[in-house]
């Protein structure tokens, strides 16, 4: 192991590279660089990715299928690098996540991820959560699978389960107007702490831990009880813990620090334009591409 601090690569917060660009993403670890573009500005820097510079490469994605039949994970494994997964399974919803896989699909790469990697290094994302009205006037909501899918979890092994709700970005309240009938609700506070408290008591009987990301405001109206507790999706403490090594424990100034962001310093090489997600997804932060997912199988 390097002396040095090593780096975190997040692959990544901006698209869903395991689902679709893991053959772009083994042709730059093989090049032994990535060239991050900064979204803002365009700026290109090199990052070196070799395995005595990157201590962990954290995963995040809503589907791992292309990930593990291409056995990438053993891979990079055996080239030196140590691995960590954020792993999004929300409810079954075509009008929420047109093109990710059935749930019962995703539930068996999760059992199937657990199997090849240590459930420690794995964080089941249940995000976000979603109120909205339907197309037929009625009030919904996201958590009808929240039961099956946390059973499945703590079957597995998964600790931790993290979980925001959505942010009403202008860009997804244009994207929303263009569906008849459809609008989300942001629920008050009362409602979204009710909410959390029923999600926390039905995962501490299933031993799991439940985490929330980048809400300070529920965090600061938690009652004093509450074992909810503030999210770093990328836990550089915990990573030195389970790997060993050097890593900074800075907060991500990049991230959202004053929304509670308790994610530690990363550098992400997933790119909006370079890398258009094809999830789709109704309440993406990012730049959903509107077209199929292509076949990658």
């Amino acid at each position: 192991m390097a002396s040095q601090t090593q780096i975190v690569i997040s692959a990544s917060r901006r698209t869903d590279i395991p689902a679709f660009y893991m053959t772009w993403f083994m042709g730059r670890i093989e090049k032994k660089f990535f060239e991050k573009i900064n979204p803002f500005n365009q700026k290109k820097s090199v990052v070196h990715a070799t395995p005595d510079h990157v201590h962990t490469i954290v995963f995040w994605s809503k589907n791992f299928k292309p990930f593990l039949l291409g056995r990438f994970g053993e891979k990079l494994q055996k080239m030196g690098y140590h691995l960590f997964f954020n792993f999004t399974i929300n409810s079954d919803s075509s009008l929420l996540e047109p093109n990710v896989p059935q749930l019962s699909e995703r539930l068996d790469q999760l059992k199937e991820l657990c199997s090849r990697f240590d459930p420690r290094t794995i964080y089941w994302r249940f995000d976000p959560v979603c109120y909205y009205r339907d197309q037929s006037g009625r009030t919904n909501n996201n958590l009808g699978d929240f039961s099956l899918i946390s059973n499945h979890a703590a079957e597995t092994g998964i600790g931790r389960c993290v979980t925001s709700f959505m942010d009403h970005y202008p860009k997804i309240k244009r994207r929303v107007s263009l569906l008849s009938g459809v609008s989300f609700i942001d629920p008050a506070v009362d409602k979204k702490i009710e909410v959390l408290g029923c999600m926390e008591k039905e995962l501490a009987e299933k031993k799991i831990h439940l985490y929330v990301c980048c809400e300070k405001e529920l965090m600061d109206a938690l009652p004093g009880s509450s074992s909810i507790r503030g999210s770093s999706c990328i836990p550089s403490d915990d990573l030195v813990a389970l790997f060993g090594g050097t890593l900074s424990l800075a907060k991500d100034p990049g991230q959202r620090v004053k929304d509670g962001c308790g994610c530690r310093v990363s550098i992400d090489v997933g790119g909006y334009q370079q890398h258009p997600c094809f999830h789709n997804c109704l309440f993406c932060y990012a730049n959903p591409t509107g077209r199929p997912a292509p076949s990658l199988l």
